[in-house]
């Protein structure tokens, strides 16, 4: 079933058409990206709209949309109005999630159409992915694997956290990652403990942990990995804690399959660290879906209720933090299967030294 489709079957209730603003819905539904545009889907027609920096782009690459330009003379509103007119539109459903105050506004003061608040009914389509989908996971992931090989030669102690970050983003547009999934997490030494800590100034030295938390874009669809190294030595402490949020994640990743909750999922990693002793120092959830945003639904945290299914995509991302001293976290992205999941990273999960 192409995308559009998807979409069109919402049309069948109390809307007859959807407003598409997003990025990622009109990436979804055309099955090309384009930075700026609007698109209108309805059962008489689909257009897609956008100016001249991307009109060319547009025209060659989007099959299932008629693609016009947006300019002076037919603006967004014109063109949308021109369009409710054609499809006889009475009705539009719209992404509240995506739009700002003042551009919803705009929309209901100029558009001949009653809006309707569709985000949840619009992005679900995207929870369960289609195998082309999964592929260009998969080559997120493995530009993302190849980014970590290389960066692991480049840490030095008396580096910085802002240093290393640069590294690390070198290394995966190197390896062909055509953006960022989100700004990397790059901390060290008891800024490990910050589980979003952002890369600063503090020097890396000998017996630090470095926590990296990273991902690409590629074709539009994120990956996201996180690996905790040690530099020259790791005390036993440092090496328990790693050892018990190293087990948590693999217990939790065996027993991972559709039909469970997202918390039971997060119940099994949970457990395993609160049996050690950690439980206070696990304060986010246990994953989260992830696809062309690098945080979608549905999450695997202690109040996930949403049951998982075939085609889900999500992180497996444990942690301990404890308060001034260090932190670990270990993530993964599995795809839910038939009857478990596959984990699509394949950098080493034992403790590194570097």
């Amino acid at each position: 079933m192409k995308n559009t489709e998807k979409y069109l079957s919402l049309l069948d209730g109390e809307v007859d058409g959807l407003l598409l603003t997003s990025r990622y819905s009109r990436h979804y539904g055309a099955e090309f990206d384009i930075a700026e545009g609007v698109a209108i889907v309805t059962k008489k027609g689909c257009r897609y709209f956008t100016d001249s920096r991307y009109i060319e782009s547009a025209q060659s690459g989007i099959k299932d949309f008629e693609v016009l330009l947006m300019d002076r003379e037919n603006n967004y509103f014109k063109r949308l109005n021109d369009a409710i007119a054609d499809f006889g539109v009475t009705t539009l459903g719209y992404e509240e999630a995506y739009l700002t105050v003042a551009e919803l506004l705009g929309y209901e003061k100029n558009l001949n159409a009653k809006l309707v608040p569709m985000n949840q009914a619009i992005s679900s389509f995207r929870a369960v992915k289609e195998e082309w989908e999964l592929e260009r996971m998969r080559k997120a992931q493995d530009i993302t694997d190849k980014a970590f090989t290389e960066v692991l030669e480049r840490i030095n102690v008396g580096m910085t956290e802002k240093e290393l970050a640069a590294e690390l983003i070198y290394c995966l547009y190197k390896n062909g990652g055509e953006g960022l999934s989100f700004d990397p997490i790059v901390v060290s030494g008891p800024n490990t403990s910050l589980p979003h800590g952002v890369p600063g100034e503090r020097r890396i030295r000998e017996g630090d942990f470095i926590t990296m938390d990273f991902g690409v874009i590629y074709q539009g669809y994120c990956s996201d990995m996180t690996r905790t190294v040690a530099v020259g030595y790791a005390t036993d402490e440092m090496k328990q804690v790693y050892e018990t949020v190293l087990k948590a994640q693999c217990t939790a990743i065996e027993a991972t399959r559709p039909g469970l909750k997202g918390k039971e999922i997060d119940g099994i990693a949970r457990k395993v660290i609160t049996d050690a002793g950690y439980g206070p120092y696990f304060g986010h959830g246990y994953g989260h879906c992830l696809g062309m945003e690098v945080h979608e639904t549905p999450f695997s945290g202690p109040s996930g209720e949403t049951v998982m299914q075939k085609g889900n995509v999500s992180s497996a991302e444990p942690g301990i933090y404890l308060p001034g001293k260090f932190g670990v976290r270990i993530e993964d992205v599995v795809f839910f299967t038939e009857d478990g999941c596959e984990d699509i990273a394949h950098s080493p999960k034992n403790l590194i030294i570097v």
